[in-house]
């Protein structure tokens, strides 16, 4: 050994391990180069706040991997209509999609304690308890009985009340009218005589024109904002008590997620970690300016009446009930966030600000 110098030794060393690497993780290794993920959104690519943090998704998750993740983002109804892309995920058909868990709760209403809650936390404490809490590993055994791997990938900042044709003050305000609503607040205003139905983005305007319906929801003012709904409906109410705090995620079929090496998973979650922190900076960063052009097109920024909120807050206590006894899932992911927001007021009411 005296005549080799440190960095031929070295230089054997590293010989060595290439020589003797296994043939079967040489040949993983092979077949994990430039794999190619087909990734369609929910959200266009031009929607501020989800539709283009979509896009910064697949972009980073492939410069992170060197392109050996090269994810390819495709619009809405591009490869399979919307309504189907959880199936299309799950059986293979798309290898992966970007939306929001409370989608799908069609599938299984405890898919939406994983997006948003009425009444539910704000980003810190809701972020604490899917990371820290239990809320994850929840979501991802749920996920998995449909053959589905998923990222948090998005946030978004606390939504609007919704966008209404005329002044809202009572509940006798809101009894008959069609209203287009997403997730659990949908159930707390049926309860109060709303006619409630499910539209994607690019729908919503014309049916509010038309007058299909008469009212919606949809997202936070700068999103709103860029589906124009200030031409037709001017008294755009606060809070949003149906989601103080929304996650988004990437959703990937589990077969072909499992089959990534596991620098491959760390490079995909690690992207996502990084669209999750970006989807939160830019959301919060676009409200100011979007609500003082919603202004100026002459749109009445109204917040609800206490007894009002008061009385979605007492629905809102009996759709928890309703749902925790349909859905097992759903009793006990809310039995879980009930419990950690209990033991979090320790520290919420004492450390911020209200």
């Amino acid at each position: 050994m005296k005549g080799f110098t440190a960095i031929g030794l070295a230089g054997i060393l590293a010989a060595g391990v290439v020589t003797t690497l296994p043939a079967s993780d040489v040949s993983a290794q092979e077949r994990a180069r430039n794999v190619r993920i087909q990734m369609q959104s929910a959200y266009p690519s031009t929607l501020k706040g989800t539709g283009d943090n979509a896009v910064y998704t697949a972009q980073t998750i492939t410069k992170v991997s060197g392109g050996a993740l090269d994810v390819r983002f495709f619009e809405p109804g591009a490869l399979v209509p919307g309504g189907q892309i959880f199936d299309a995920v799950s059986s293979g058909a798309l290898d992966s999609a970007w939306a929001s868990p409370a989608f799908w709760t069609g599938k299984d209403v405890a898919f939406s304690i994983f997006s948003s809650v009425p009444f539910g936390p704000d980003a810190g404490e809701y972020l604490a308890w899917m990371k820290y809490g239990g809320g994850e590993k929840m979501m991802q055994a749920l996920y998995a009985k449909y053959n589905i791997h998923s990222m948090l990938c998005n946030f978004t900042s606390p939504e609007a009340g919704g966008w209404f044709r005329k002044e809202i003050n009572t509940v006798e305000d809101l009894k008959g009218i069609k209203m287009r609503f997403l997730g659990l607040g949908s159930n707390v205003m049926q309860k109060l005589g709303v006619s409630t139905q499910l539209l994607q983005a690019g729908e919503i305007f014309q049916a509010l024109q038309l007058g299909t319906i008469d009212a919606t929801e949809f997202s936070t003012p700068s999103m709103d904002l860029s589906l124009g709904f200030y031409q037709v409906a001017k008294f755009y109410y606060f809070p949003g008590w149906h989601q103080q705090a929304s996650f988004g995620d990437m959703i990937w079929n589990k077969t072909k997620w499992d089959a990534l090496p596991d620098a491959q998973k760390a490079q995909a979650t690690a992207a996502c970690d990084s669209a999750l922190l970006n989807g939160m900076a830019s959301s919060e960063s676009a409200q100011m300016g979007a609500l003082k052009e919603i202004q100026s097109k002459g749109v009445q920024l109204k917040n609800f009446d206490p007894k009002l909120l008061d009385a979605f807050r007492k629905a809102w206590d009996e759709v928890a009930v309703e749902q925790s006894a349909r859905s097992p899932e759903f009793k006990k992911a809310w039995d879980s966030l009930t419990e950690f927001r209990a033991g979090y007021s320790i520290w919420r009411e004492r450390a911020y600000l209200r």
